[in-house]
């Protein structure tokens, strides 16, 4: 059972995630609160996955994943935010968010994406822009996506594009027919060769560098 906690400052959006997501038979929200009691209920309810609100008035979602983040089990967190050109959105992607969703994703595909996050994927709404790339990747130094993307091979380029789709490495391995132990390789031969040190940042270097292809309605990627 993945067990889920839902960090929103409007009761309407907590109630109507709790709603969507409750009806999977393999998901569990174990609470919906406002931002300013999320991390006394992730120490209480110890989710495996947090969804939370980027922008709150008592206080904001970047100081929440930060103390999170600071847990010896933090549990994976996803930013939730109303506007797919959020200022905050890289910010948060550089503190360790394993990506965003809108809110106004549709329910049909809530339940997939938790799962995503769940098996280590990486979610990011097909909506995500340029600006929110770029914000991300421009730290000082960085050689562009393309370049960095160059240095892989062949296979390790497909491995990217799979990684970025948000599928785990099990699912990989499935889709390549390579065993645990090589996805495994790969993946970490990837990280290690486009300097970052996790498979979102990896995902938003495959993004800016054309790897994706037109984006779909909504994606895990």
């Amino acid at each position: 059972m993945i067990r889920v906690l839902v960090v929103d400052d409007e009761a309407l959006v907590r109630t109507g995630f709790t709603h969507i997501l409750n009806t999977a038979d393999d998901i569990e929200v174990v609470g919906a609160v406002p931002g300013g009691q999320a991390v006394r209920t992730v120490r209480e309810a110890r989710p495996d996955i947090v969804l939370l609100d980027i922008r709150m008035p008592d206080v904001d979602g970047l100081t929440v994943l930060a103390e999170l983040r600071r847990m010896p089990d933090c549990p994976v967190v996803a930013m939730l935010t109303t506007f797919d050109s959020d200022e905050y959105v890289a910010t948060a992607l550089r503190s360790g968010a394993a990506g965003f969703l809108l809110k106004d994703t549709d329910p049909e595909q809530l339940p997939y994406l938790v799962r995503a996050l769940a098996e280590g994927g990486t979610v990011l709404s097909s909506k995500v822009t340029r600006t929110v790339v770029d914000g991300y990747l421009d730290q000082g130094g960085r050689e562009p996506a393309a370049r960095l993307a160059a240095r892989l091979t062949e296979r390790e380029r497909a491995v990217l594009v799979l990684m970025a789709e948000g599928l785990a490495n099990a699912d990989i391995g499935e889709r390549m027919h390579l065993s645990a132990g090589t996805v495994k390789g790969h993946v970490s031969a990837v990280l290690s060769k486009l300097e970052v040190s996790s498979r979102v940042q990896a995902a938003l270097i495959a993004e800016r560098a054309g790897l994706l292809g037109p984006a779909r309605e909504e994606d895990t990627r």
